[in-house]
């Protein structure tokens, strides 16, 4: 065999070796630490999102789409100069949204921790399985609906100007990492963004 032709299947070798070693050595799995969860599927962050009526990015459909949600648009009623009517009305749906939400973020996580517990305890049969996570997927579905709903409300209240401001703010159509809003902090609008 050629000595060029000898070293190229060598090196397409490598990698597929290497990950089969990895495999056989037991690799650590990017779960590990998870374990420890008082709720497997959900971490702490998410816990305190959902018991705090958070988006929990369940409002991505209309948010990435240019139709702006309550919270966000309090955060920025400044720079998109809300009037006080505005304001008020605005408050008012994310108060309703938020109370809502919070109710089935309960509800979701008291789903999660039952259908956890029922693995723990080893009790878990296929029609009980098939009833939890029924149960978990509506209670996400009904907190989406929450979120998302309250986005369906809130361009009636606005311009299209001030609609178009939100969005350049937010940083759609943009760098939005870079495109920090006036008055915000560069590191919490960056970690929001999920830009690191």
């Amino acid at each position: 065999m050629h000595p060029v032709l000898a070293a190229a299947l060598l090196l397409l070798a490598l990698p597929a070796a290497a990950q089969h070693a990895q495999h056989r050595q037991g690799a650590t799995s990017p779960y590990a630490g998870e374990e420890a969860r008082a709720i497997k599927s959900l971490s702490a962050d998410d816990i305190s999102e959902l018991r705090h009526g958070g988006g929990w990015g369940l409002a991505k459909a209309a948010e990435l789409n240019g139709v702006p949600g309550p919270a966000h648009l309090l955060e920025l009623e400044e720079e998109i100069a809300l009037s006080a009517e505005q304001v008020t009305a605005i408050e008012t749906i994310f108060r309703e949204m938020q109370e809502r939400a919070i109710v089935e973020g309960e509800r979701l996580i008291a789903r999660e921790l039952a259908l956890d517990e029922a693995f723990r305890a080893g009790i878990v049969t296929d029609d009980a399985l098939r009833r939890m996570l029924a149960e978990i997927e509506a209670s996400r579905s009904a907190l989406r609906y929450i979120h998302l709903s309250a986005h369906l409300t809130t361009p009636p209240l606005l311009s299209e100007a001030q609609i178009a401001r939100y969005n350049a703010l937010r940083g759609y159509g943009a760098d939005s990492c870079n495109a920090v809003p006036e008055g915000h902090d560069p590191a919490m609008w960056r970690r929001h963004n999920r830009c690191d």
